[in-house]
């Protein structure tokens, strides 16, 4: 989820959302054509990835034309798309890169297909069972992405969980084996599981012995150069192959599922070197987790598999619906919480979420849970290494520490926001940004020395959160278990709250220095150029905080037993505070500060634990969390790297509460030059090529004359470039001086007059209007609620100005003080 100024890599061409943003240098032969890269057969741009529509279903019957009602967003439509061509033409209604979708559009085509295929299975048994294909599709598409998202998170934690454990040492059984896996058959006592003759560490392969200062500083140093071999390779491949795979994807995903097409993020190459370099990262030991990315990876899968369907690839709505769907997948997976994934969905990365697309993303979290628990990466049956179940209840007056704790993340998360923003800022902004690779090799250097002298942030994060959720039994030989044991009042399993032990004094220390540490390198961490997720390191932190005040509440328990607090529910060798139910507690506090998730986040956490009886806390911590967050700042991590990027995404969680009219927003202003506009039956080819060479808009108001300004429809840009070059191509006598006529019925012209050019098939007809004195507050819940591109502004039912999308992000920007420039790509 870094901050993706990873597309100073990439070719960044600014966005075109509406009439005043592509910066096309002039008119192009061509232009229209996508880069020869083969990423282009998968990118999000769909109906754009290939012209030729050889492989292609053919297109609907020729009376629709094509999807014709809707008439290349109109509701009225002609006989044929193109009246100089047979079929529609290839690249007509499909959108350029960094561009955002019409969703009015894309859902009106998707109605005409289907009553289209209705229509006709009536006819014959062939057309019967094609319609039942088209139906089962989506169901088949979902399935297919459980499974490659599930045998993707399962290889990702196989390869990670060994080569993670490389750093410290090798297995002589089989060097594939990690430390866990190399042990399992060993005759060593519970104790001494750790110490097995299988596993050795480097200073015993190297020296033959692992004691004494050598063998220390020995094992010290390859810890530090395996990490550092793992963060170069991973860094290399993403700047080398696949820019886009920088980050945790999840502000680009709201963004690509809002409409925004960001061409490739979503293709062949960035998920195979995401799924590698996941793997890189995660073992490097850097301060970042896997789940975001995981959220990515899952997101690639169902782009491409979308490749396999006509109805999805064809047509962007439809894909983004399969995308929310595997958003949760990735999380289902992430987590093993397969409901938590569909409420991640639902509640923080899903713009459009039909009930339909809630019960398939239910099915694909559910088949992806599943696959991932067949392949059983961790060998315990669990779908994550931090499964863990509590036995004891929670007392009510336990809700004041769960309260400190939701407080403490709500703080922790808004401090992490600003000074991660500023940072990546700075990237984004100095000579930083020029040398990722320097940056990585620093960072993983100073993460690495830092990690190795603490045993609690040399074990990965993820073992770390096992650790800390762990509810200590009698067989438990960790620090953070050393406790003096007095075995006479032990009640079967229930161990009774007990007196630290010196390795519970030391363990605290220890995890009060790894907190320090892990709070301000993640804030470095997040947002270079390898894949990283937020949610392990912000789990991280609060587990250390909320373990820390577990055993600290459970020691004044101890203590204290006679006080008025604890006196009606804690008696004397009671077992009533359990400190892994507070590591927990904490871990959902610190991450919902950070992601501003509630509902998701409180049953993602107690599908991890299995324990419905600790919704209640969870619950209590997040609320209290997101309370304290937004009180600082209103922002997510995911929203304030959305801000940073310039992505178009217009939030639709926020009010908005202005008194400003359309007439404040449109574009022409009073010093502007007028409107660029296009007459429906008066221009010739020549002057419409002039309009477009002159201009960087992305798409032209048509009116009946320039005096009338009597508004007739809306034509794109690129409907434009594509339809005349192929009129030149394909239809004899279009020349420079030949007419270009919008209407149903040419113009009268002298016979001597070179052939007219019919184009009312590209016309949008029926173009969203308000007039000048509609409030915004109307105009804001239009562009949200419908997925408007633009929307054309009428005086007297005269044409008198236009407002895109990018015109009411940069307005809401000026009105929040927030520099109104910022919504383009830098």
């Amino acid at each position: 989820m870094a901050s993706l100024s990873c597309q100073r890599w990439v070719h960044q061409e600014p966005f075109g959302l509406e009439a005043l943003a592509m910066d096309q240098k002039g008119y192009r032969r061509g232009s229209f054509q996508s880069s020869t890269s083969d990423e282009d057969m998968l990118e999000i741009a769909g109906a754009s990835l290939d012209f030729s529509m050889a492989d292609d279903d053919p297109p609907l019957d020729r009376e629709m034309g094509g999807f014709s009602s809707y008439n290349g967003g109109g509701m009225n439509g002609t006989s044929t798309m193109m009246d100089f061509l047979e079929e529609p033409l290839p690249g007509v209604g499909t959108y350029e890169d960094f561009n955002t979708i019409d969703w009015v559009r894309e859902k009106s085509r998707d109605r005409d297909r289907h009553r289209e295929i209705t229509s006709r299975s009536k006819e014959s048994t062939w057309a019967l069972i094609h319609s039942v294909s088209d139906a089962f599709s989506g169901w088949l598409l979902m399935l297919l992405i459980g499974l490659l998202a599930g045998s993707l998170a399962g290889l990702i934690d196989i390869s990670a969980h060994w080569m993670t454990d490389l750093k410290e040492g090798v297995c002589l059984a089989g060097f594939w084996f990690n430390h866990e896996h190399c042990c399992w058959k060993s005759n060593t006592t519970f104790t001494d599981r750790d110490k097995c003759p299988e596993w050795e560490s480097w200073s015993q392969l190297i020296l033959g012995h692992g004691e004494g200062a050598f063998a220390y500083i020995l094992n010290y140093f390859m810890y530090v150069i395996w990490a550092l071999l793992f963060s170069l390779l991973a860094v290399l491949l993403v700047k080398g192959f696949a820019p886009y795979a920088c980050g945790s994807g999840i502000p680009e995903i709201k963004t690509i599922l809002s409409g925004f097409i960001i061409r490739g993020y979503l293709g062949k190459w960035t998920l195979i070197i995401k799924t590698i370099t996941l793997v890189l990262a995660v073992s490097s030991g850097l301060s970042l987790g896997k789940e975001g990315p995981l959220v990515h990876v899952a997101c690639c899968c169902g782009n491409i598999l979308c490749h396999l369907f006509t109805k999805y690839r064809k047509n962007e709505a439809k894909r983004r619906e399969v995308l929310s769907a595997a958003a949760a997948a990735g999380v289902s997976v992430a987590f093993g919480a397969p409901i938590g994934g569909v409420l991640f969905s639902l509640e923080e990365v899903s713009y459009y979420f039909p009930l339909k697309t809630l019960w398939r993303s239910f099915f694909a979290a559910l088949v992806a849970a599943f696959t991932l628990r067949s392949i059983n990466p961790f060998g315990n049956s669990r779908l994550v290494l931090f499964y863990v179940e509590f036995h004891m209840p929670w007392h009510l007056l336990e809700l004041v520490p769960f309260i400190l704790l939701g407080i403490f993340g709500g703080l922790w998360g808004a401090f992490f926001i600003r000074s991660n923003i500023a940072w990546c800022r700075r990237r984004k902004t100095t000579k930083l940004g020029k040398y990722p690779v320097l940056e990585v090799f620093v960072v993983t250097a100073i993460t690495a020395i830092l990690a190795f002298p603490n045993e609690y942030t040399r074990m990965s994060t993820s073992e770390l959160i096992s650790e800390l959720f762990n509810d200590c039994g009698i067989l438990d030989s960790s620090k953070l278990c050393e406790y003096v044991n007095d075995f006479n009042s032990t009640k079967g399993d229930d161990l009774p709250d007990r007196a630290a032990g010196p390795g519970v004094y030391t363990a605290m220390w220890q995890l009060a220095l790894a907190l320090i540490m892990k709070v301000f390198i993640t804030i470095f961490t997040f947002g270079m150029k390898v894949p990283s997720g937020l949610f392990i390191p912000s789990m991280a932190v609060g587990a250390i905080a909320g373990r820390l005040l577990g055993v600290a509440v459970e020691q004044l328990a101890y203590y204290h037993h006679d006080w008025a607090i604890f006196s009606g529910w804690c008696s004397q060798g009671a077992d009533c505070i359990t400190p892994g139910l507070y590591a927990m507690v904490g871990a959902a506090a610190c991450l919902g500060g950070v992601t501003r998730m509630t509902v998701s986040l409180v049953v993602i956490m107690f599908e991890l634990t299995g324990g419905l009886e600790y919704i209640v806390p969870l619950m209590a911590a997040a609320m209290t969390s997101k309370w304290v967050a937004d009180a600082i700042g209103r922002e997510g991590i995911y929203d304030a790297h959305i801000r940073l990027n310039g992505y178009p995404f217009l939030e639709a969680k926020e009010e908005f509460s202005h008194k400003t009219l359309a007439m404040d927003v449109m574009r022409p202003r009073r010093n502007d030059p007028p409107l660029t506009v296009i007459t429906q039956d008066s221009m010739t080819v020549e002057d419409v090529e002039t309009i477009i060479n002159e201009t960087t808009y992305s798409g032209y108001p048509v009116v009946v004359s320039r005096e009338s300004q009597r508004l007739v429809g809306f034509v794109l840009r690129r409907d434009l470039i594509i339809s005349i070059e192929n009129a030149r191509k394909k239809q004899d006598g279009i020349v420079s001086t030949s007419v270009i006529y919008f209407t149903d019925h040419s113009p009268p012209l002298p016979p001597s007059s070179p052939s007219m050019l019919k184009l009312r098939s590209i016309l949008d007809l029926s173009p969203f209007t308000v007039t000048d004195q509609t409030p915004m507050e109307i105009v804001v819940d239009i562009f949200r609620k419908l997925g408007l591109r633009q929307c054309l502004v009428t005086h007297n039912g005269k044409l008198l100005g236009i407002i895109t999308k990018k015109d009411v992000l940069k307005h809401i920007a000026q009105l929040a003080n927030q520099d109104p420039d910022s919504i383009l790509f830098n």
